[in-house]
This record gives C-alpha cells, structure tokens and sequence, in this order.
C-alpha cells in the first residue's frame, strides 16, 4: 500500500472511518489523474469503469470526507462547478491558477509570489496568515491568438 493510502487509512481510522473500496477507487482516480483539477461528475465517470455499483451520492460523500480531512482540495473557479485536486502537503499553501475565459483551461502557478506581502500583511496587521488562494483570469496562449 502506498505512503498516501496508509496515511489516509490512518486520518479515517482517527475518525471512526474505513477505508472501503468506492473511498480507495476515488482516491486513486484523482492520484492518477494529477493536474487535471476535476469535477465531482467526471470523477465519478471514471470511478465507474473500476467500481461499477458505485453511486454518484458515494463519490460525493468521499470527496467531502477527503476535503475534510485534507487528503483533496475543493477548488471553485467561479465558474459553477467545484473541482477537486490531490491536496500536495509539501507544500505550506495552495499554488495559484490561471483560468482562461475562452476555453476553460486552467494553468497551475507553482511559485509563490506573495510571499513577501504576505509577510508584510503579518507585521502591519499583527495577523497570522495559514493560506491564500489566489485566481487569475485572462485567455490561454492558444486563446489569446484567436481574439
């Protein structure tokens, strides 16, 4: 078993849950789908081709549970749809996005820029900072051309 299914079969255990088939078939469609910031439906379609009797109310259930316990990330990128995404716990936040308004492609923003403002937020306003999300919206490279 991998590192990442001990350690969630570890957080479920904690909270008086087990990890049953439909959680590990919905863990391992979006491990194996890295990237691809997915909706509850398309993860759903895929989770059905390993486990066909699995409902659209589980996978819901278990993304909700995962995001609870910081296994996933529940993402909005306004555009009416929540995505999901493999929660990176190296990481101290989230990384930041670029969503084009054209297409819908989103673009992971790895550095973190914010850094410095955010240290600067924190003396000026004696306030601990744990997180920031930030969104930029705008037209892919692909896009941009066709305009």
């Amino acid at each position: 078993m991998s590192e990442m299914m001990e350690s969630l079969k570890d957080k479920l255990k904690e909270k008086g849950y087990k990890l049953t088939p439909q959680r590990r078939a919905t863990l391992d469609t979006i491990m194996e789908n890295q990237g691809k910031h997915m909706s509850t439906e398309e993860i759903y379609d895929l989770v059905k081709e390993k486990c066909p009797e699995i409902g659209l109310a589980t996978v819901y259930r278990t993304l909700q549970l995962l995001d609870e316990l910081g296994v996933i990330s529940k993402i909005n990128f306004d555009d009416g749809c929540s995505r999901y995404e493999l929660n990176n716990h190296e990481e101290d936040h989230q990384h930041h996005h670029l969503i084009c308004l054209k297409c819908g492609k989103v673009i992971e923003v790895e550095v973190d820029l914010l850094e410095p403002l955010e240290n600067e937020i924190e003396e000026n306003y004696s306030f601990e900072i744990k997180d920031h999300k930030v969104k930029f919206f705008g037209y892919c490279n692909t896009c941009k051309k066709i305009l």
